[in-house]
């Protein structure tokens, strides 16, 4: 674990998610001392290309997730189309495929609030651009759990609804732009 008790990061983002994840995992070191977990929103009727587009571009291992796979630091896990992705208590990847939440299956808020059950204070959630309000609620959540918040700055967002959201939800949280994100993220690695 690093020094600043970070055990998670949990990523949700919607349109304009691809550039701003290219901007963000590429610079990820493979001793990042986390997993990071990503929901997406894809349509369900379409694979989910997300892992092979990161995998080429990125030294981080790049997968989807899988039902009861433990999360492993140095990884990145997407969230499969069609598929919620939760964290279970003891920090075991689940699958669902109850109803869409938000509209969306996967769906943001589903993760953080998941992932702020599981990891706490330990948690670092991200909402990044988005043409909605999912990832509002569950932003709330990591907080309310002592985790770190974080919006995308929604002035410099491809889609500014969601981080506008969930920075009404929480407006506590850390507005930072994407290179603020991706600094942020190798620091967690230790020196």
């Amino acid at each position: 674990m690093n020094d600043g008790g970070i055990t998670a990061v949990a990523i949700g983002a919607s349109a304009g998610a691809v550039q701003a994840l290219l901007h963000i995992l590429p610079p990820l070191p493979a001793s990042l001392p986390v997993p990071v977990l990503i929901v997406v929103h894809v349509p369900a009727d379409r694979g989910n290309a997300l892992v092979s587009l990161f995998e080429a571009r990125c030294d981080i291992v790049v997968k989807e997730a899988e039902d009861k796979e433990p999360a492993a630091p140095g990884t990145v896990y997407f969230a499969p189309s069609d598929y919620h992705l939760l964290v279970e208590r003891d920090g075991t990847l689940a699958l669902s495929a109850d109803e869409p939440v938000n509209y969306s299956r996967p769906a943001i808020d589903v993760l953080l609030e998941s992932a702020a059950d599981a990891f706490g204070g330990g948690l670092v959630g991200i909402v990044l651009t988005g043409a909605n309000h999912d990832g509002a609620e569950g932003l709330r959540a990591v907080a309310a759990a002592g985790g770190i918040a974080i919006v995308q700055d929604p002035a410099s967002a491809m889609s500014g609804a969601m981080p506008a959201a969930a920075l009404a939800r929480c407006p506590d949280a850390r507005v930072e732009t994407l290179d603020g994100i991706t600094a942020f993220l190798v620091n967690l690695v230790p020196a």
